[in-house]
């Protein structure tokens, strides 16, 4: 058993090569191998989002916080509220992150799949941010 106190993990910064805006990561869960799942509450401020990525074995998203906007390649932006769950599918292209102004906060949980738990792609355009 091991418990992770709260507070006993440094926060980070959402790196600006997959982020836009600022973003705010505190882990919250990573176990050594075989396990394969991750999990990190994620903070976006007004307008920041994540770059187009996928994950190889799918994500879930729980909001914590705020409001916020998710999107899946080829479909409309879409609006979500603290206690709403997302699914991506493997593969599925999307991205996520925080209203314009409003910020919004999600706890992220992935699976590894040989090592990776997502592949980063562009960035959203602020074309495609706007609704």
């Amino acid at each position: 058993m091991e418990i992770k106190r709260s507070g006993s993990q440094p926060s980070g910064k959402g790196p600006g090569e997959w982020f836009t805006g600022t973003v705010r990561i505190d882990p919250l869960f990573s176990p050594p191998d075989p396990a394969r799942v991750a999990g990190a509450l994620v903070t976006f401020e007004p307008g920041a989002r994540t770059a187009w990525h996928t994950h190889p074995l799918g994500q879930t998203l729980i909001v914590t916080a705020g409001c916020g906007w998710v999107q899946r390649e080829g479909g409309p932006i879409e609006e979500i509220r603290p206690g709403d769950v997302i699914w991506f599918s493997p593969g599925e292209k999307h991205w996520h992150g925080a209203a314009p102004t409003t910020a919004m906060s999600h706890i992220a949980i992935q699976e590894k799949l040989d090592g990776k738990a997502v592949d980063w792609m562009e960035k959203v355009s602020d074309e495609q941010y706007r609704r």
